[in-house]
């Protein structure tokens, strides 16, 4: 097959010294937790491994290294010959600091060989629930009958309804024995580990787009729109594939308030509930995967600016070529001026052996006709100054005053009625006062107090905006909750 001779991974595993090289990276990559290495202190790393370790351990020869060279220059030449084989990757920081990661094939290999230790318990339960919940889930999210949406939901409130009922009646709730916590950890770890190796895949994908635009700006064929054109479309191609669609997804819920009061306060919540139950884990990295998960994502968002800014000095050069040309004919024009005007007499004639056409396209035409007087302006006559509507010019003058409290106290009058009500209902227990304005009162509800106001998808609802409901607005459905 291709994959097995062309696949980085494969080729990793291929070579003569995969027995040291992988070990070493995973003692300074992964069980020290650390992302990136700066370039001394990698060569410290490798270059002490080099000096305990026992003679004919390394092949000289797949990294070109010579005979008798200490283990400062052949630390050097393996890290330049791994990432040739793409098993790091190497860039530089703000600082000009070269760092190295481990590249999406290493971390895919690592992944593969720890899946191959044996486990003490293998959790079915918490996978077969995981593929459970996720058939659910989908089945649920895309279905398009609004009635059968809702019995679903009801029978979700009622399934919730019976639970607080029965812990209202001293039962004591379900919870999960220490086996079905650890099962559940590990597939947590796991997918935490599978998480930060996709962050590395959707950073490739910005880097091989990175390479494309260098390719493109290299043919002299292609001109600056078609650059940019590709650029554009290549960026858009990714934010919009499935890839790029859940990955944004999942880093704007990482980086909002709510997502990470939210991750920090269950993150504790675990470890205390591991150390009461006396479960063995590793507690630094539970507590640090989101910083691992944060550090990942920022690395793709900088290959973003990345092409960005290799896009802005693609035009930048076309422009100030176009420019420095334009400068160089102006200085010769001058130097020309200048050797010119000291000779007395100067021969700019220029001589054609026909009699030129010329036709005077702008030239005025003789006119016979006399000009015709401008018309007779009648000025409009002043007006009595008498209002016709006192009650409408009332409306314009007096600035109607929409106190937010009072409007809360109504959503709070309704929502004692019942669990969660719409703007609608609340409009029919106390009915509007100050007409759209009080609308638009309702609505700053949803930045002040989100987390009793939303929207409701793409629904809208009508509302009146007078007792005899004559005439309507149509705005968002929303939904107040207690």
């Amino acid at each position: 097959m291709y994959i097995l001779s062309a696949n980085p991974a494969f080729l990793i595993l291929r070579l003569q010294n995969t027995k040291w090289i992988l070990p070493l990276l995973h003692k300074a990559f992964k069980e020290d937790n650390r992302l990136l290495i700066d370039e001394e202190s990698l060569i410290q790393i490798v270059a002490e491994f080099l000096l305990n370790q026992s003679d004919g351990t390394e092949n000289l020869d797949e990294a070109n290294i010579l005979f008798g060279e200490n283990e400062d220059t052949r630390s050097r030449k393996y890290i330049l010959n791994w990432v040739q084989k793409r098993i790091l990757q190497d860039f530089t920081d703000a600082e000009g600091t070269i760092q190295y990661q481990l590249s999406a094939h290493t971390e895919r290999l690592f992944q593969w060989i720890t899946s191959l230790q044996n486990r003490h318990h293998v959790g079915t339960e918490s996978r077969f629930k995981l593929l459970f919940n996720s058939l659910r889930d989908i089945v649920e999210h895309t279905e398009d009958d609004a009635k059968k949406r809702l019995e679903l939901l009801k029978d979700k409130r009622a399934e919730i309804d019976k639970e607080i009922k029965a812990i209202e009646l001293g039962i004591a709730p379900d919870s999960y024995n220490n086996a079905q916590v650890q099962e559940r950890l590990d597939l947590f770890t796991r997918l935490c580990y599978e998480l930060i190796s996709d962050f590395r895949e959707v950073e490739d994908n910005f880097k091989q787009i990175h390479r494309s635009i260098v390719e493109h700006h290299t043919r002299t064929e292609q001109h600056k729109g078609a650059i940019v054109g590709y650029a554009f479309e290549a960026y858009d191609a990714l934010r919009n594939s499935s890839q790029g669609k859940s990955f944004y997804a999942f880093w704007d819920f990482l980086i909002s308030r709510i997502g990470q009061e939210e991750w920090m306060t269950l993150t504790e919540e675990l470890l205390v509930l591991l150390r009461d139950r006396e479960i063995p884990t590793d507690d630094f990295f539970i507590q640090n995967v989101k910083s691992l998960l944060l550090q990942q994502g920022r690395s793709v968002y900088d290959a973003n600016d990345k092409m960005a800014d290799k896009l802005s000095r693609i035009i930048s050069e076309k422009e100030i070529a176009r420019h420095r040309r334009l400068r160089h004919q102006m200085s010769a024009i001058k130097e020309l001026i200048f050797d010119l005007m000291n000779i007395p007499d100067i021969n700019c004639s220029l001589s054609i052996p026909e009699e030129p056409d010329i036709k005077m396209v702008m030239d005025r035409k003789l006119q016979m006709t006399p000009k015709r007087p401008p018309p007779i302006v009648i000025q409009p006559s002043m007006a009595p100054e008498k209002i016709t509507d006192p009650e409408r010019f009332g409306r314009i003058l007096n600035n109607t005053l929409v106190d937010k409290k009072y409007l809360w106290d109504k959503v709070e009058q309704a929502l004692k009625m019942q669990k969660a009500a719409s703007l609608k209902e609340v409009l029919q227990i106390t009915p509007l006062e100050h007409g759209l304005a009080e609308i638009v009162g309702y609505f700053r509800f949803l930045r002040e107090k989100p987390g009793k106001a939303s929207v409701v998808g793409a629904a809208t609802e009508l509302i009146p905006l007078d007792k005899a409901q004559t005439r309507f607005v149509e705005v968002p459905f929303l939904l107040f909750n207690i």
